[in-house]
């Protein structure tokens, strides 16, 4: 009986909580304190790894995260005629298995560059660290899911898990039973998962809102040199 409870709060009650403070703590932090939203960048102050850490975890969160949002709530019988349960699993291993190990490298880049700089650490924050660590762990979890995945081919958690996202984003009740059944790894990514967007508002993962997608078809800037000008008091 309490481990139903305890299900019912962790699969039913807290992603609304979780969801709800994303949304409307992201809205009253940029409302109250705009000059917040920022990503705290350290580059200026050292860039050592920057570059490639920040662009592997970048890449590989990216197509994570699309990755899930499309697996997740994507019905069954939109994709059942071009692709079966087990084939779709297989894919979602695959693809998520290597932008996986992408943005775990560069997470992993990002964190010991943080934990060993002196002057990052410095002048960083308790959250900037806490964040990066639960991301670290997050990933580990995800790649960790791949191997009670390999053990049942068939597609079968897939739909069990999608079921519940579904569920949830449709409002509809009794979620929780289609997680009853699954691994408890599965389980902790998903509550750690929620966690992180819980703790979003407060931390630089706030800037999630702020992707500058509009470099993507914004002209190219001009730039031109500057045209020696004549000193007045040289001699014409």
């Amino acid at each position: 009986m309490l481990q139903h409870y305890i299900n019912l709060f962790l699969f039913r009650i807290y992603p609304y909580v979780a969801l709800s403070v994303f949304f409307i703590g992201s809205w009253l932090r940029y409302d109250r304190a705009m000059y917040t939203w920022r990503t705290g960048s350290s580059q200026l102050l050292s860039d050592r790894g920057m570059r490639l850490g920040s662009n592997l975890f970048h890449i590989g969160i990216l197509m994570v995260l699309t990755g899930h949002l499309v697996g997740l709530l994507t019905p069954h019988w939109v994709y059942a005629i071009f692709i079966t349960s087990a084939q779709k699993q297989m894919l979602a291993m695959v693809v998520g298995g290597v932008f996986g190990v992408v943005c775990l490298v560069g997470i992993s880049i990002l964190l010991l560059r943080r934990l060993t700089n002196p002057r990052i650490r410095a002048t960083g924050t308790f959250a900037d660290s806490m964040i990066l660590i639960l991301l670290f762990l997050q990933l580990l979890l995800g790649l960790g899911t791949l191997i009670p995945s390999s053990h049942h081919l068939d597609g079968s958690t897939m739909l069990l898990l999608a079921d519940w996202a579904q569920h949830m984003v449709t409002f509809r009740s009794q979620p929780v039973e289609a997680l009853m059944s699954v691994s408890w790894i599965y389980k902790t990514h998903i509550f750690l998962g929620l966690t992180l967007f819980l703790l979003a508002p407060f931390t630089r993962l706030v800037h999630v809102w702020s992707i500058p997608l509009s470099y993507l078809w914004r002209p190219y800037q001009l730039v031109r040199r500057r045209q020696p000008t004549l000193d007045a008091r040289s001699p014409q």
